[in-house]
């Protein structure tokens, strides 16, 4: 029975499979994704072992697998998705107990969820979270090739379809919603600088080729401008 249990796979999952442990180098994301991992687990690398940490919304369970192999004490939870290692539940109504954690990662979840469930999410990591971080990482409706769409066409470039991405928000509104749920935002990690034309019709073509221009151009950008920010956030009242 136990095994039977470990096999769900809702959404994605169902059809592609494990596709962030089979990372295809021409995704036209993979080149974002591998520099979101790389700051992650820099951050990762820095805390004790000891530190409690919860991966919400984690997926196949990349991260959890890779640092509980390190020795550390990570969990992970996910809606779609359900292994030895990753629990099948909703960020909405975590089974865990309060202050349960010392980190907590939101690594691409927030742009699921619905506007209203934003801050109920933001919430339930408030409720399990014991005075420490969460990292996040979140897409950006106002990257720079987003403006420039949107100044020509009136229509945004957004990372992913509106029924995928029903939550997709500009920075601004992401800084106020962290905030206003009791986060102090210590740092924001630009990544991916959407320059019209070389992004979408170089880079994104055929991203194993120009994996190193898009790293160059990640130089430029800064949080305002880019795709995709990492916020690393401490409790407002810690």
């Amino acid at each position: 029975m136990k095994s039977k249990r470990n096999i769900y796979r809702g959404w994605e999952y169902a059809q592609k499979g494990d596709y962030h442990k089979n990372l295809d180098p021409d995704w036209s994301y993979t080149p974002t994704y591998l520099k979101k991992i790389h700051h992650v687990r820099k951050f990762l690398d820095s805390l004790p072992k000891g530190t409690m940490i919860l991966d919400a919304g984690c997926g196949e369970g990349v991260l959890v697998e890779e640092y509980l192999n390190k020795g550390y004490t990570i969990q992970g939870i996910d809606l779609n998705y359900e292994s030895k290692i990753v629990i099948k539940g909703n960020i909405l109504d975590m089974p865990f107990e309060d202050k349960s954690f010392d980190v907590v990662l939101l690594l691409d979840v927030f742009e699921h969820l619905t506007f209203s469930d934003q801050p109920k999410a933001i919430k339930e990591i408030q409720r399990v979270l014991n005075g420490g971080y969460l990292l996040a990482s979140i897409p950006n409706l106002a990257h720079l090739n987003s403006r420039m769409m949107f100044f020509i066409n009136g229509n945004f470039q957004r990372t992913d379809c509106e029924e995928n991405h029903p939550g997709e928000r500009p920075i601004g509104e992401n800084i106020k919603l962290l905030q206003e749920g009791g986060f102090r935002i210590e740092k924001i990690i630009g990544i991916t600088l959407t320059v019209p034309i070389i992004y979408n019709r170089i880079i994104c073509r055929k991203p194993s080729w120009f994996l190193w221009l898009h790293n160059l151009l990640d130089f430029f950008a800064i949080p305002s401008l880019a795709m995709l920010n990492i916020y690393i956030c401490k409790n407002s009242d810690s």
